[in-house]
C-alpha cells in the first residue's frame, strides 16, 4: 500500500514535470524555466555557510611518471578537515583546465583504485585534478572514537543517513553539508597558479556523481560536467524499490516538480556528458530519459552537440571505457588532444596517499560531525524563548504539513479474528486517497464483530511498530485489556501496513527510511502524514458517537500520540510509555537508535518534546522514558 501510495503521487508530479517542458517552444520560455529552476535549487541548498579560511596544508608530494600528487589538507568550515589530492601533469608551461572529482560511495574515499585511475588519466592528458575525501570516506571516519564494531564505522552510507536524520533536527540537510565540501574544494583548486579558472570540469561516480549533479547546479564557476552512475529518475528509483543516500533526498525537490535532469538543465549550455552503465542498479531507461530531455533543452540554446550520453557494458561503477569518455570529452572542451585510450595506471596503496600521518583527521584535531551537530543544538537550545500554546500547536501543523480535515472518514468493516469470547474487530479507515489504516478492537462479542458500535468513552492505542506485537507482550495494553475494551490503531507503514519484517523495519538504509526521504521532496512529512491518520480515526470515532478520547503511545506511538493530542481537541488525556526524552537530546550523541521518519525537519528551530508536554499539562501521564538508543533512560 504504502509503496503503490508513493509511486502514484511521483507519478503525478513526474507527468506534470513532462507536459511543462513539452510546453516549452522556444528559447525564451526555455530561460524562464531556468530562471525557475535556480530559485528553486538556491531553496533546496538553503542555508549555506559562510566561507571561513581554508588553512591549507600540502602534507607530502609522491612524483610519478608523466604526473606528480600533493597530500592536501584544507578546512571546509572550522574545525571540519577535508582531505584530498590534487593530480598535477608534468610540466605545465600555463594555466591548465581543471577538473573536480567528489568521490563515490568507497570505504577508502579517493584511494578506491577506478578513483586513481580517472585521476591518472585526466592528469596525463593535461588537466590538474583534485580529488577529496566526502564525510566517512577515507581519512574522513567522523565516529574513530567509537568502536570498530559500530555499524556506521563499517558502511559510510549508514554512516551517512545517521549524520542526515540528526541535521534534520535543525533544519538542515546533510547534502548541503556535502556540497559545501565540495564548493570549499573548488575555492582551494582555483587558488592555484597552475589552474585556468575558465576551464573548470567536474565529475564522479555513483555518490560522486551525485554530488557533480548538486554542485553542477549550485556553482556557476564549473564550465564543463561529466556526472557518472547517478543520473537516472526519482520515479524509477521509488518505482524499483532503491533507497537511495539521504544526500540523495533534496528536501523539495518533488514538492516543486523537479526530476534529476533539471539539476543539469539550470547550467544550459555549458557542455554535459552523462555517463551510466547497461548494468547499473540506477535504472538506464531513466538516465535515456534525462539525455532526451536534455538534448531538446538544449536546442532552444542552439547547443544540441554539447549534451553527450555514454553507457557502458558493466555493472555500477567508473569503469575505464567510461573514463576514456570522459576524458576526450573534457579534453575536447578544453581545448587539449584527444589523449591516447592506453595509459599506463599505477595504483597506489590508501597509505601512500594519506595526507594525514594517522590516516585519520580526528586524531589530527578534527571536530567529528556530531560534535559540530551537538553545538548547533545546544546553541538553539540558548536562543530558543518559550513559546505559547496557541504559537506551538500552529508551528506543529506547520512542520508536520498536515492536510485540511473534512468531514468523517470513510472505513470498511474487514473480517474479523474469532477467538473464542476474544474476538477481535477489524477496519480499514480510509484517511487519505489509496490509504487505508487498520483499527482493531476487542474483545468484541463474536456477533457485534460485523458492525461499527462506538462507545461514548474511547481507550485508544497507538504501538511502536505493531499493535498485533504490542498487544502480545507489552504490559501497558494486557492492563488496558484488563478494564475492558480496547481500539488500537496501526497508522500507514506500520502494523498490519508494514513495508516489511518488523525485524528489518530499523535497517538504516530500509524501505521505511526510504518513505521519509520521498516525503521530504515532495516538501511533506511522513511523520505528519502519520499523525494525520490519527487525526482522522479519532475523527471518525467521534463522528460515531465518542465524547472521550484517551490516547495510549509506546515508544514511535507515543511520539504520534503528543501531537495528535496537541492537535486534536477531543482528547481529554494522554498515557506515554517509552517516549523520547527530547529531540534535542538526540542531537547531543553520536549515535541515535530512532528511525528516521521521527526526526520533524527543523523542529528545534521553534519548539522541543518538552514544550509539547508542558502545553498538554495535566493531561499527560508519562510511564517511562527512552533514550536515543531506544532503551530505559536512566536519569528518568
Amino acid at each position: 500500500m504504502i509503496q503503490d501510495y508513493f509511486v502514484a503521487r511521483v507519478r503525478e508530479v513526474h507527468a506534470e514535470r513532462k507536459s511543462r517542458l513539452l510546453a516549452i517552444k522556444n528559447r525564451h520560455q526555455a530561460e524562464q524555466y531556468q530562471e525557475y529552476l535556480r530559485d528553486v535549487i538556491k531553496k533546496i541548498f538553503y542555508p549555506l555557510p559562510v566561507k571561513t579560511p581554508l588553512n591549507p596544508e600540502i602534507t607530502g608530494i609522491l612524483e610519478r611518471p608523466g604526473y606528480r600528487i600533493e597530500k592536501l589538507i584544507f578546512e571546509s568550515r572550522p574545525g571540519c578537515f577535508v582531505t584530498g589530492n590534487l593530480y598535477l601533469p608534468e610540466k605545465i608551461k600555463q594555466p591548465a583546465p581543471a577538473v573536480l572529482a567528489p568521490c563515490g560511495h568507497s570505504q577508502i574515499g579517493k584511494a578506491e583504485p577506478l578513483y586513481q585511475e580517472f585521476c591518472q588519466r585526466l592528469a596525463k592528458a593535461g588537466l590538474v585534478v583534485l580529488i577529496y575525501d566526502p564525510f566517512n570516506q577515507g581519512e574522513r571516519d567522523q565516529y574513530f572514537k567509537l568502536p570498530s564494531k559500530e555499524t556506521v564505522r563499517q558502511s559510510c552510507t549508514w554512516a551517512h543517513n545517521m549524520m542526515g536524520k540528526q541535521l534534520e533536527l535543525v533544519g538542515e540537510w546533510f547534502g548541503t553539508w556535502r556540497l559545501w565540501d565540495g564548493i570549499r574544494a573548488l575555492d582551494y583548486l582555483l587558488s592555484r597558479p597552475e589552474v585556468d579558472k575558465t576551464r573548470i570540469g567536474i565529475t564522479g561516480n555513483s555518490g560522486g556523481g551525485t554530488l557533480t549533479t548538486w554542485l553542477w547546479a549550485s556553482d556557476n564557476r564549473f564550465t564543463m560536467a561529466a556526472p557518472s552512475c547517478f543520473i537516472t529518475t526519482f520515479l524509477a528509483n521509488l518505482e524499483n524499490e532503491l533507497p537511495a543516500d539521504c544526500e540523495q533526498y533534496p528536501p523539495g525537490a518533488l514538492g516543486y516538480g523537479l526530476e534529476q535532469a533539471d539539476f543539469l538543465l539550470a547550467q544550459t549550455p555549458k557542455p554535459i556528458l552523462l555517463l551510466g552503465q547497461k548494468y547499473d542498479y540506477f535504472d538506464c531507461r531513466g538516465l535515456r530519459e534525462a539525455y532526451a530531455d536534455l538534448k531538446r533543452f538544449y536546442r532552444f540554446f542552439g547547443a544540441a552537440e554539447k549534451v553527450q550520453l555514454f553507457v557502458g557494458t558493466h555493472i555500477h561503477g567508473y569503469y575505464p571505457e567510461n573514463q576514456q569518455a570522459m576524458t576526450a570529452f573534457f579534453c575536447k572542451h578544453a581545448g587539449l588532444k584527444t589523449p591516447s585510450t592506453d595509459v599506463q595506471v599505477r595504483c597506489e596503496e590508501p597509505k601512500t596517499l594519506w595526507a594525514t600521518g594517522t590516516g585519520q583527521v580526528v586524531p589530527t584535531g578534527a571536530r567529528p560531525i556530531y560534535e559540530l551537530i551537538a553545538e548547533i543544538g545546544r546553541q538553539m537550545a540558548r536562543k530558543r524563548k518559550r513559546i505559547s500554546n496557541q504559537k506551538l500547536i500552529q508551528d506543529l501543523e506547520g512542520l508536520l504539513h498536515i492536510p485540511a480535515r473534512k468531514g468523517i472518514p470513510h472505513y470498511r468493516i474487514l473480517r474479523p479474528v474469532i477467538k473464542g469470547k476474544n474476538t477481535v474487530a477489524k477496519y480499514a479507515v480510509e484517511t487519505e486517497t489509496n490509504i487505508k489504516v487498520i483499527l482493531r478492537k476487542q474483545p468484541v462479542p463474536g456477533d457485534y464483530a460485523w458492525t461499527f458500535n462506538v462507545e461514548r468513552t474511547i481507550h485508544l492505542y497507538l504501538p511502536h511498530v505493531s499493535s498485533q506485537e504490542d498487544i502480545s507482550k507489552d504490559t501497558l495494553v494486557k492492563s488496558l485489556m484488563a478494564k475492558g475494551v480496547l481500539y488500537s490503531l496501526d497508522v500507514r507503514g506500520l502494523g498490519q501496513s508494514l513495508p516489511c519484517e518488523i525485524s528489518k523495519f530499523f535497517h538504516p538504509y530500509g524501505k521505511d527510511y526510504m518513505y521519509h526521504g520521498y516525503s521530504l521532496m515532495l516538501n511533506e512529512s511522513y511523520l505528519g502524514r502519520r499523525v494525520y491518520d490519527v487525526l482522522r480515526v479519532i475523527d471518525l470515532l467521534v463522528g460515531e458517537g465518542a465524547k472521550e478520547i484517551h490516547l495510549y503511545g509506546r515508544g514511535q506511538g507515543a511520539i504520534l500520540a503528543i501531537f495528535s493530542s496537541l492537535l486534536h481537541p477531543r482528547v481529554k488525556s494522554i498515557t506515554l510509555k517509552n517516549c523520547p526524552v527530547s529531540f534535542h537530546s538526540w542531537t547531543q550523541v553520536p549515535l541515535v537508535s530512532w528511525p528516521a521518519a521521527n526526526f520533524p525537519f527543523g523542529i528545534l528551530k521553534k519548539f522541543d518534546l518538552p514544550d509539547c508536554l508542558r502545553v498538554l499539562g495535566r493531561k499527560v501521564k508519562v510511564i517511562g522514558f527512552w533514550d536515543p538508543e531506544m532503551k530505559p533512560e536512566r536519569s528518568q
